[in-house]
């Protein structure tokens, strides 16, 4: 039964997104538009399942809740810091620097998690990830310290993401 239920739904969350966007998409709730984004969301996944990677073995949900309110919350904050400098300081005095944040993730998962947190926080920018996924290159708008910059994406992010992919 489960060998059934794993090859009908690959992944049954992006099914349940596929089912719900398209039911919304519609602007019709009736039975017809679920069933019809039903079968878009278990024949879509069904057929692009050959490219997608193999699934993490297991995801700590709760943590992850924890995660994502921790990276709206910087998102919040770093909006008006980023607001702030380009209000009050003159371009010429930016510190913009290039940091290199070392990788203890090793699933791509996670590192890209990582990499579209960086990038979702305006100020930071994933820019490149070395060729054996072991590093990532980050463009940070204005430091004075770019090792600190490098050590918070370690523990407020990496720490976080390693306790969620397990």
């Amino acid at each position: 039964m489960a060998k059934v239920f794993n090859w009908l739904f690959p992944h049954p969350f992006l099914t349940l997104l596929l089912t719900v966007v398209w039911t919304l998409l519609q602007n019709d709730i009736s039975a017809g538009m679920v069933v019809f984004g039903l079968i878009l969301g278990i024949i879509i996944p069904r057929i692009t399942a050959v490219w997608w990677p193999d699934r993490p073995s297991g995801i700590r949900l709760f943590k992850l809740f924890n995660y994502l309110v921790i990276v709206l919350w910087d998102i919040l904050v770093a909006n008006v810091q980023v607001a702030w400098i380009v209000l009050t300081r003159p371009n010429s005095k930016l510190r913009p620097a290039w940091v290199v944040v070392p990788l203890d993730l090793k699933q791509p998962e996670a590192i890209t998690v990582l990499a579209g947190t960086i990038t979702l926080t305006p100020g930071t920018v994933s820019a490149d990830i070395s060729s054996e996924g072991h590093s990532l290159l980050v463009h940070t708008l204005d430091t004075d310290d770019p090792d600190s910059v490098r050590d918070e994406i370690k523990t407020r992010y990496e720490a976080r993401l390693k306790e969620i992919f397990i």
